[in-house]
């Protein structure tokens, strides 16, 4: 942090964890490291791990000294961090699709954000993590929606609200919720931070878990033998190729203006001084051949060497 500074660095963020810290291992970052390196460098300096609670924002100012704090997974499970609101997840996800609608955001990141705040709620509800997983559009994650709150609410106001996802001991301001509610994700060994109350509960979540990856596994080998069998039993939906007429080992291109493969059409176009602008051979431009011939002369040192 000081050869950082020296070398003129005028703001500086620390994240508390280690680079062993991560996937399952996670943890709470350190604030302690952070505290001993904002005592040590003079510029201002941003804390970074730790941030679930609004409340946490202060928390981590006074005990490390910091300018200011970043946060960015929590943000992503309960975009309501700052407001010191447990909101269900379908509310905050209704204005998320409205907001995404509007400024026509882009399918991928619109799905991403989504399975982000229902993370906990699918890791209990796997049918409506399904739904979700199959959509191909916007417009389908909004129907997918309408399904996954039913589904949800109905959960809410049916399920014990003893029945919790995450129980961790290892964070002391760690609070225990229902599934349906946005909250923190807390990345500890799964096992380590559970309580016995709840270990039941988690080992028949990844019991069920593994049955389904095992049958989509058994589903998508049965599509692939199935495909294979109808290659066998009607040859005319095998893809065909045209082997190249120099070679004949490899198959020759369609787009090549004198329908070869890549290696052949090459020395042809050369010595006729022409171009095949499929296969990227410039013969008429002076340029080409220059970087050509040093790239051959190259390739012939090497292989001498």
């Amino acid at each position: 942090a000081k050869m950082i500074e020296r070398a003129g660095c005028q703001l500086l963020t620390v994240h508390g964890r280690t680079r062993e810290m991560k996937g399952p291992h996670t943890g709470i970052a350190d604030w302690d490291k952070i505290k001993a390196i904002r005592e040590a460098i003079k510029i201002p300096m941003f804390a970074n791990g730790n941030i679930l609670y609004s409340e946490d924002v202060e928390r981590c100012i006074k005990h490390t000294g910091v300018d200011g704090v970043m946060t960015a997974e929590t943000n992503l499970f309960n975009p309501a961090l700052f407001t010191g609101l447990h909101p269900p997840t379908w509310e905050v996800v209704d204005r998320y699709l409205e907001i995404a609608l509007r400024y026509k955001t882009g399918f991928i990141y619109v799905k991403g954000h989504v399975f982000k705040i229902y993370n906990l709620s699918f890791q209990v509800r796997t049918d409506l993590r399904d739904i979700l997983a199959s959509v191909k559009s916007v417009e389908d994650i909004v129907a997918a929606q309408q399904k996954i709150k039913a589904g949800l609410m109905s959960d809410s106001e049916a399920v014990d609200p003893v029945l919790r996802v995450q129980e961790v001991t290892t964070c002391e301001n760690f609070r225990s919720l229902p599934y349906w509610i946005c909250q923190p994700y807390f990345r500890s060994t799964r096992l380590e931070a559970l309580s016995s109350d709840t270990l039941p509960r988690e080992t028949e979540l990844q019991q069920q878990r593994a049955l389904e990856r095992k049958q989509r596994k058994e589903a998508k080998r049965q599509r692939k033998a199935d495909a294979a069998a109808r290659c066998v039993t009607n040859p005319a939906k095998r893809r065909k190729y045209t082997n190249c007429g120099t070679c004949s080992r490899n198959p020759a291109s369609a787009k090549c203006i004198h329908q070869l493969c890549k290696p052949c059409c090459l020395p042809v176009t050369v010595e006729q001084k022409g171009r095949c602008e499929h296969h990227g051979v410039f013969s008429d431009n002076e340029r080409w051949i220059a970087r050509h011939l040093n790239n051959t002369r190259t390739q012939t040192e090497r292989a001498e060497t």
